[in-house]
């Protein structure tokens, strides 16, 4: 197949950042709804979520097999790695946000604000300070597909911090529709986070938003429309080291420079939900489509910390 197969390109400053002979490979298929992958250095393997299947999967990159990481997940969607190389995992019907030790046990970070249980977590990143910051929009409990169908107990959906020190939670982004994926700038003085508000009518959010950080790292400001989808709704991402930032979409991988143009497209033959930089250099894009996993080596390397 030819590079045109595999990538679009809008804008020049795309082009450098892939090789035309690099394919879209498809390394695992099987799943229901794939989501959250997240890259672990040290055992050279992804973990990803099979929201609807329950359960997460295990893609080790040393000998290409395969896995079952854990069932039942709690009905697992994002997950990502802390500075410590822990695993921090979203659940819906858990309607948690969880941290797997070192010795395999499973602490609770977060399932109530002022007393009521959360929704069903989405997506989460941990910042520098160690603070959590997760989204927590109604899919897990919209219908019984992705977790366990209930009436909201907050009855709004919100984006949310937890102290490091104290554990309190504490809603950071109240004004969103159905806040979805989330992920800081480089040096952390901006966040971004998703609105798929189009998923609970036609007239809702389907962008990103961009939200100033306070430089105590504990509030946020602002939160102008950074970009909109041109195809489908935007959900999870990543940024590279240059600070671009590769987001899921309806046809593919959309890549973002900074500016807030849409410079490119890596094509993915289903629907995306769901990015991660992986490798040992940080080059190859992990990607969860619809019902597998795949990836691209790119000419790019991912940022070390999410």
């Amino acid at each position: 197949m030819a590079a045109a197969d595999y990538y679009e390109v809008l804008d020049p400053r795309f082009a450098r950042l892939f090789n035309g002979s690099a394919q879209v490979e498809k390394l695992f298929t099987g799943c229901r709804w794939a989501e959250g992958p997240a890259w672990f250095a040290a055992g050279r393997y992804v973990v990803w979520s099979d929201i609807p299947n329950n359960r997460m999967l295990r893609y080790d990159e040393t000998d290409g097999s395969v896995s079952v990481f854990r069932q039942p997940s709690g009905n697992s969607n994002g997950n990502t790695v802390d500075r410590q190389g822990r695993l921090v995992t979203c659940e819906h019907s858990g309607r948690r946000v969880s941290r797997t030790e070192h010795d395999g046990s499973v602490t609770t970070i977060a399932d109530k604000w002022k007393g009521k249980r959360l929704n069903s977590p989405n997506d989460v990143v941990v910042r520098s300070d160690g603070s959590i910051w997760f989204t927590d929009p109604s899919y897990g409990i919209d219908t019984d597909y992705e977790g366990d169908k209930a009436e909201s107990e907050i009855g709004a959906c919100n984006v949310y911090r937890v102290d490091p020190d104290t554990g309190d939670v504490e809603a950071v982004i109240t004004d969103m529709v159905r806040p979805n994926g989330l992920a800081f700038s480089l040096d952390e003085s901006l966040l971004y986070v998703v609105d798929t508000g189009r998923t609970h009518g036609e007239k809702n959010p389907a962008h990103m938003r961009v939200f100033t950080v306070g430089k105590h790292g504990k509030k946020v400001s602002g939160g102008k429309v950074f970009a909109d989808c041109t195809a489908g709704l935007f959900d999870g991402f990543r940024l590279d080291s240059d600070g671009r930032i590769w987001t899921s979409a309806a046809d593919g991988i959309h890549c973002y420079d900074p500016d807030g143009t849409l410079i490119g497209k890596v094509k993915v033959p289903e629907v995306t939900a769901n990015c991660v930089f992986g490798g040992n250099k940080l080059n190859c894009l992990y990607i969860a489509g619809t019902t597998s996993l795949y990836m691209v080596r790119l000419m790019v390397n991912g940022a070390k910390t999410y």
